[in-house]
C-alpha cells in the first residue's frame, strides 16, 4: 500500500483552483469511484484521495487533453486498492467463482444503465471496472485495457464474463443498516446538542484527537478546525436529523426552502470506545444525493 496522499488542514488556494479546473469532471469520477466500491461516501473519500494525488502529481501531465483519461487512471488505482484492502475481491468472486466459456453478451438496452451501475458492485474488480467503463461511461475499448492494464481481448473477454454474471443475478434485496445501539444513542446525542447548537456539549462527544475532513475545505484534527464556529456562525435555517444511506447510517443536514425542509449534504459519523473520532462533512458534494436520490427514484429526502 502507498502512504495516503490527504492534504492536512485548510487547503491552500492552489489546491482549491486545481479543483475549480476539474470540476467539470467530478460528478462521472465520482460516480465511477462511488460503482466501484459500492457506496457513494465511500466513492467520494476515494475521489478526494485521487484528486490530491493527481494535484501532487500535475506536472507530470504534457498534454492536457490526457487529463480525463489520467484522472480516471489515478481514481481507478485508488478505488482497487480499497476493494483489496476490505477484501471485497474474495467475498464478490466467492459466489462467481466459476471460468466456464460463456457467450457473448451485448450490453443492455438504453435506460437500463442505473440498474447495471447498482449491480456491478457483485462483480470482481476487474470486470466491473470493463462493464463500467464500456457500458456507463462509453470508453473505447483501448482506453479501457490502458486503465485496467490489459489489452482489448481481455477486455472483451471480462465484458462478456461481466455482462454475462450481471444477466443472471437475482433481485438484491436492499441491506437493512447493523443496529449498534451504543452508536444509535451517541448519534442521537449528538444530534441533539448540535441541533440545539450546544457546541461545547458536542465537543465533548469527540475524542482529543477526533479527526475532520470537510470536502474541498479540510483534512486534519477536529480540534485545529472552526468547523462548529463556522455552523454557529451561519445565518441560513438548517437542521440535523439521523438517515439511513446505502444500508449506512448518516446524518442528514437539512436546509429550510420556503416552507419544506430539504436534505442539503450529508455528514458521516466514525465512533470508538464510545467518543465519535472521525467526521466527515460532504457539503461541497452535491452529486452524492442526486445518485442517492436517483437510485431510489426519488426527488425528496433520502430512505
Amino acid at each position: 500500500m502507498q502512504p495516503r496522499l490527504d492534504p492536512e488542514g485548510l487547503f491552500d488556494r492552489r489546491y482549491a483552483a486545481f479543483l475549480e479546473t476539474v470540476s467539470h469532471l467530478r460528478v462521472k469520477l465520482h460516480r465511477y469511484c462511488a460503482r466501484m466500491t459500492g457506496s457513494a461516501l465511500d466513492g467520494e473519500d476515494i475521489m478526494q484521495e485521487a484528486l490530491f494525488e493527481a494535484y501532487r502529481k500535475i506536472e507530470r501531465l504534457d498534454d492536457a487533453q490526457a487529463l480525463r483519461p489520467w484522472l480516471f487512471r489515478i481514481a481507478h488505482n485508488r478505488c482497487i486498492d480499497f476493494i483489496r484492502n476490505r477484501q471485497a475481491r474474495q467475498r464478490a468472486e466467492a459466489g462467481y467463482a466459476s471460468d466456464e466459456i460463456v457467450l457473448p453478451v451485448e450490453p443492455a438496452g438504453q435506460g437500463a444503465g442505473r440498474a447495471i451501475e447498482r449491480l456491478v458492485v457483485h462483480l470482481p474488480p476487474k470486470e466491473r471496472a470493463c462493464v463500467l467503463l464500456k457500458d456507463v461511461f462509453d470508453h473505447s475499448l483501448e482506453e479501457i485495457a490502458e486503465l485496467v492494464g490489459s489489452t482489448s481481448g481481455g477486455v472483451k473477454s471480462a465484458l462478456n464474463r461481466g455482462r454475462a454474471k450481471l444477466a443472471a443475478l437475482p433481485a438484491q434485496p436492499v441491506a437493512a443498516p447493523a443496529h449498534d445501539p451504543e452508536l444509535a444513542r451517541l448519534l442521537g446525542r449528538y444530534v441533539e446538542l448540535f441541533n440545539n447548537r450546544d457546541w461545547d456539549g458536542v465537543r465533548a462527544l469527540t475524542s482529543a484527537d477526533a479527526r475532520l475532513r470537510v470536502s474541498d475545505c479540510y483534512n486534519g484534527l477536529l480540534s485545529g478546525s472552526p468547523y462548529f464556529v463556522e455552523y454557529e456562525r451561519s445565518e441560513l435555517p438548517w437542521r440535523m436529523r439521523p438517515g439511513v444511506i446505502e444500508g449506512e447510517v448518516v446524518l442528514v443536514l437539512d436546509r429550510l426552502h420556503g416552507e419544506e425542509w430539504l436534505p442539503a449534504y450529508l455528514v458521516r459519523i466514525h465512533a470508538a470506545g464510545g467518543v465519535i473520532d472521525r467526521i466527515a462533512d460532504y457539503y461541497a458534494c452535491p452529486w452524492i444525493l442526486e445518485m442517492v436520490f436517483a437510485d431510489a427514484g426519488r426527488s425528496a429526502s433520502p430512505p
